[in-house]
């Protein structure tokens, strides 16, 4: 469903299929007649604390479901970093990764990277946040930690690079760029490409992995899941300690700038494919049936193409805002930042485009159907589950029916508390919403606005 939108999904030579990696048989179907797999598969988004051992037990079935598929390689994208007890769990975690894949003889080639510069990537977006919201830094010690970052063009360079090349299988290589920094000239290379001033940045050795992860998710999108073995990692020098690569595969190597600044060409063009908010298991919409659910349903008729409306629709969350009462948007999404929930800092990929499984503010796409539905679910911290969509019937050439649904389903007392403390801004925020749509799909229509391909 997440690559349905996408625009390689419509090649004749791509063949998009649902897959469960925790059923081997059912992997092994999925799998037959593949000469070569690529395994990009992490779990910290759906996992947890418990990532490490989930991300052994998925690799562990898939090495199994390779090797009875007859699939001839596999293709690894690991982390760099010393072996050995040092190791942050994270690091650790893609070392046992690469064992359980080699665990039933199908030949592996294990690319380890550092940092992959490229818009969209979770380590990328910490440093570009950080950067543009904190002219000064208290930061741990691991500000120091030398880095050798790679662009991900490179990144996939190296990885079509491998699965083109039958020298490559079974052989462990270090990739990176042409420069080893430290994280301190990392964020100055950074601010330097965003226009901004000099950040100063005063290391600390007080600041424990923990507290860094806290702090990351306060100042940057990023959950506290994701964070902490993102920051637990820093502490580690990751560096290339061989280049065969280089030689195998020759390529152009962006340097940490020119990857920077490719990267935010990318993100101010709104050419963003994917994000690190579209990880992670996307649920359907939730079972409403049982229990007490509170709903606030709102509808009028519009005067405008059922295109004309979705699109206005689509337009919610991220800078555009949200028709209405964007301040009391705004205070909720700092409470839920200070709830430990992801607030308004994830925004969405493109100001237009939406698709499903992406992350729209505090919510999630899980129901999208072109010129018809929105369903949208909660994911900001609260006493329950909440579901907000829209539904667009259409009534002839130039007009529909837009209905807009908010439904919550409380848990527990606090729960209910919540939803009488939070009615009366209802009709200030969704009223002024469907108000605000209305307009919106007015004037796309006046534009002669066309209807997607």
């Amino acid at each position: 469903m997440k690559l349905q939108d996408r625009d390689w999904a419509g090649n004749p030579l791509v063949e998009i299929q649902e897959a469960d990696l925790s059923d081997v048989d059912g992997l092994a179907r999925n799998l037959e007649g593949c000469e070569a797999a690529v395994y990009l598969v992490h779990s910290m988004t759906s996992a947890g604390a418990y990532y490490a051992k989930q991300d052994f037990t998925l690799a562990s079935k898939f090495a199994q479901a390779a090797r009875k598929a007859g699939v001839g390689r596999i293709v690894y994208l690991g982390g760099l970093g010393e072996t050995g007890g040092a190791l942050s769990k994270h690091l650790a975690s893609r070392r046992e990764v690469e064992s359980a894949l080699g665990s039933t003889g199908v030949p592996v080639t294990v690319l380890r990277a550092a940092m992959i510069i490229g818009s969209g990537s979770a380590s990328f977006e910490i440093l570009r946040y950080l950067v543009e919201r904190l002219p000064v830094m208290i930061t741990p010690k691991w500000v120091s930690t030398p880095c050798q970052p790679i662009a991900v063009r490179n990144v996939i360079g190296y990885v079509v690079g491998a699965l083109l090349d039958p020298e490559t299988a079974g052989e462990v290589f270090d990739i990176g760029g042409p420069e080893v920094l430290c994280y301190r000239d990392i964020m100055r290379v950074m601010a330097e490409e965003l226009g901004l001033r000099r950040r100063w940045v005063i290391p600390v050795p007080v600041l424990t992995p923990r507290l860094s992860s806290y702090w990351i998710q306060f100042v940057t999108p990023l959950s506290h899941e994701i964070a902490r073995p993102l920051a637990e990692g820093l502490k580690n020098p990751v560096v290339c300690r061989e280049d065969r690569i280089t030689k195998l595969i020759p390529q152009d190597l962006l340097t940490v700038r020119e990857a920077i600044r490719a990267a935010l060409v990318k993100i101010t063009e709104h050419d963003v494919a994917t994000t690190w908010s579209m990880a992670g298991p996307i649920p359907g919409d939730p079972d409403w049936a049982g229990g007490t659910v509170f709903r606030d349903c709102r509808q009028m008729t519009i005067q405008a193409p059922a295109h004309a409306v979705f699109q206005a629709v689509c337009r919610v969350g991220g800078g555009h805002g949200w028709y209405a009462a964007n301040w009391l948007w705004t205070v909720r999404g700092w409470m839920d930042v200070m709830a430990g929930g992801p607030g308004l800092r994830r925004g969405r990929r493109d100001p237009v485009l939406v698709g499903y499984g992406e992350a729209l503010d505090f919510w999630r796409v899980v129901g999208f159907q072109r010129d018809r539905v929105l369903a949208l679910r909660a994911e900001m911290k609260l006493p329950g589950e909440a579901l907000l969509d829209f539904r667009i019937d259409s009534q002839g050439i130039g007009a529909c029916t837009l209905q807009q649904r908010a439904l919550f389903r409380p848990r527990g007392l606090f729960g209910l508390l919540y939803w009488y403390a939070v009615v009366p801004f209802h009709h200030i925020v969704f009223r002024g919403m469907l108000l605000g749509i209305q307009r919106e799909a007015l004037r796309l229509a006046a534009m002669g606005v066309a209807e997607p391909a």
